[in-house]
């Protein structure tokens, strides 16, 4: 034990960084790649840039956006940052 303890405050540090710090990153990012492909036609979401749009069509890598009526712009997939809740009805 005498050559391992020196280390041992080093390999606690590690611990801690990884369980405070790359595993919720990790946990996150894999959220956000379900949420991507899960995308479906209709789906209200907001861009990284905060533009807000429904789905119109999509392919792997693009996604049609509808940003105002008439308005549709090609966006990348990785650009979308949440997808939100469905729109109030117009009443």
């Amino acid at each position: 034990m005498g050559g391992l303890g020196p280390f041992i405050p080093l390999i606690l540090m590690f611990a801690v960084f990884y369980f405070l710090l790359i595993h919720p990153q990790r946990r996150k990012q894999k959220q956000h790649q379900k949420m991507l492909s899960e995308l479906k036609r209709g789906d209200q979401i907001i861009t990284a840039g905060g533009v807000y749009g429904t789905v119109e069509a999509l392919t792997d890598t693009v996604v049609k956006l509808k940003i105002a009526e008439g308005v549709l712009i090609d966006l990348s997939r990785s650009a979308i940052a949440a997808k939100i809740g469905a729109p109030e009805p117009k009443g």
